[in-house]
């Protein structure tokens, strides 16, 4: 039991104080002298440990040194690092964004050691403030110095949060009749802005047609324009997409392989950025107007190639309140929600 002083308890044990009172050794312990006589004290005879080898760094060390390569500037990654135990140091949003990854390094990283992880939410995962978004978890006792500064190298400055670039939306609402609609989908929609900081102006109602929509859209205050058309954009050259261009803007994407979120469009109007949403973002479940908004006003360009790198995970959860047409072959015109 006395040359088991120094090494690393492998499992948690009960032993026995100088006092007389229980107490537990978590599994990980470094083992102290006081340690080895409570033990003994309680009648163990014998204990499971590990001995680090020369070069070897404890989990601890080693969790905060590769958390701290893959977080060089915590403030302009916009993130936070926990403290480290049991061989683990989590990594945390320090701000609302949009998370990047750079998804080959952290591969790298994974690949040096089994003993040497990190798991990350998905790139381009939404974040809130103090949001976990990785976990450098050291799986062993420790791992060599060689093999963690390796990971470290590999995983240097993986993780990023981009906070939103602006502040203000106009969402423009088309109505097909003089009665306003319901308030449900402006309340969804600013709730999804709030998250990141944003704030919409002050409601903005336009006719269903392209002249009225051109106008609305030429005249809106804020930096990001929404549109939700009272009737489904159902092609290219339909109310919305037509009125975008009839403002002066451009059309860059009609559709995206995404469901619910088939419908939307996006383009520009001068440097201000012109999203069609699709009507499911009326409701606050996840669609794919989330993905393509979070990019947009976190500043990134969103591309034809990244939509259609969307489709792999794009089949997402119904929403409970509709029904579930793929299955049973419905289509618009017979009564089913439009997407």
């Amino acid at each position: 039991m006395a040359e088991a002083e120094g090494t690393v308890l492998a499992h948690s044990m009960v032993c026995t104080s100088g006092a007389g009172k229980l107490y537990r050794i978590a599994k990980g312990t470094v083992l102290t002298r006081d340690h080895i006589r409570d033990l003994a004290t309680g009648g163990d005879q014998m204990v499971t440990v590990a001995r680090l080898d020369p070069g070897d760094v404890a989990e601890d060390d080693a969790a905060r040194h590769l958390a701290e390569a893959i977080v060089p500037d915590p403030a302009g990654q916009g993130l936070r690092i926990s403290g480290a135990g049991a061989g683990r140091v989590n990594l945390y949003a320090a701000r609302a964004g949009v998370v990047r990854l750079n998804v080959a390094a952290i591969e790298a990283v994974n690949g040096v050691d089994p003993m040497i992880t990190i798991a990350t939410v998905p790139d381009h995962h939404r974040s809130d403030a103090s949001s976990m978004l990785a976990t450098v978890k050291i799986i062993s006792y420790g791992v060599p110095a060689q093999a963690l500064q390796q990971a470290a190298d590999r995983g240097a400055g993986a993780i990023t949060v981009l906070a939103p670039i602006y502040k203000t939306a106009t969402l423009i609402e088309t109505l097909l009749s003089p009665e306003p609609p319901s308030e449900k989908g402006r309340h969804a929609i600013a709730a999804r802005l709030e998250r990141m900081g944003m704030r919409l102006t002050p409601r903005a109602f336009a006719n269903h047609d392209e002249a009225g929509l051109a106008r609305a859209i030429a005249d809106a205050p804020g930096e990001v324009i929404l549109i939700l058309t009272a009737s489904a954009t159902s092609d290219p050259m339909d109310v919305g997409p037509a009125a975008l261009i009839r403002a002066g803007g451009q059309m860059t994407r009609f559709g995206m392989p995404v469901d619910p979120g088939n419908l939307l469009f996006l383009g520009q109007l001068g440097d201000r950025p012109v999203i069609g949403l699709p009507g499911c973002a009326r409701s606050p479940a996840l669609n794919g107007a989330d993905w393509i908004l979070e990019r947009v006003i976190c500043g990134l360009k969103v591309t034809n190639q990244d939509i259609a790198a969307m489709a792999v995970g794009g089949l997402l959860k119904e929403i409970p309140t509709r029904p579930q047409p793929r299955a049973g072959g419905a289509r618009a015109g017979d009564g089913s929600p439009l997407f």
